[in-house]
């Protein structure tokens, strides 16, 4: 068997997904090059699934859960989580942070944490122990970025805009939101590679 070379976009001959489903844009028979076809993964999942788990599931904006875990001068709405839509390894979620407020000191766990900063220029604030001394660092954000917080990673978000509020979407890798507040920050000790 020869290998074709394409470029993105491009199909190729012959491939389709599992269960004889083809791409948009594509006919019976064809994918588009690098997308992922994982022949080493089962088109049935390998044990019971919970009724949660068998279907899709829309969360309008006007559903959200606020009753989560929350830390001062932040409001918390839950979207994906365990108790809503059966989620086992993922919480996702909106996080409003008032004009001119700071959060409390806190981390979350074993979390990680990614946010995508929605509207506002939300900063993040950490302490960093890579030099003699920790130092803390302010992260300033726009709309469209995105920020990445280790698990146990103590952190703080600000909003210094005096009149708009501040809104990011958060995933973390726990089924629940986990926060854990604290009297302050303090830079994690990094062990070598």
């Amino acid at each position: 068997m020869s290998e074709q070379s394409t470029s993105p976009g491009e199909t190729v001959p012959g491939e389709t997904a599992p269960g004889g489903a083809t791409p948009c844009g594509t006919s019976p028979g064809e994918t588009i090059a690098g997308e992922g076809f994982h022949p080493h993964l089962h088109e049935q999942p390998p044990g019971p699934v919970t009724p949660l788990r068998t279907r899709l599931h829309h969360i309008r904006a006007d559903a959200l859960d606020g009753d989560t875990a929350q830390t001062g001068g932040m409001r918390r709405f839950a979207a994906v989580s365990g108790r809503a839509v059966g989620s086992e390894k993922l919480w996702m979620g909106q996080t409003h942070v008032a004009p001119s407020t700071a959060s409390s000191d806190h981390h979350h766990g074993a979390s990680e944490t990614a946010i995508y900063v929605v509207s506002g220029h939300p900063e993040f604030v950490f302490l960093d122990d890579a030099g003699e001394t920790p130092e803390e660092v302010r992260l300033r954000t726009s709309p469209g970025d995105y920020i990445f917080v280790p698990p146990y990673v103590p952190h703080r978000e600000e909003n210094p805009d005096p009149e708009a509020e501040a809104v990011v979407v958060i995933a973390r890798s726990t089924q629940e939101a986990v926060v854990v507040n604290l009297p302050g920050l303090y830079a994690l000790p990094a062990t070598p590679e």
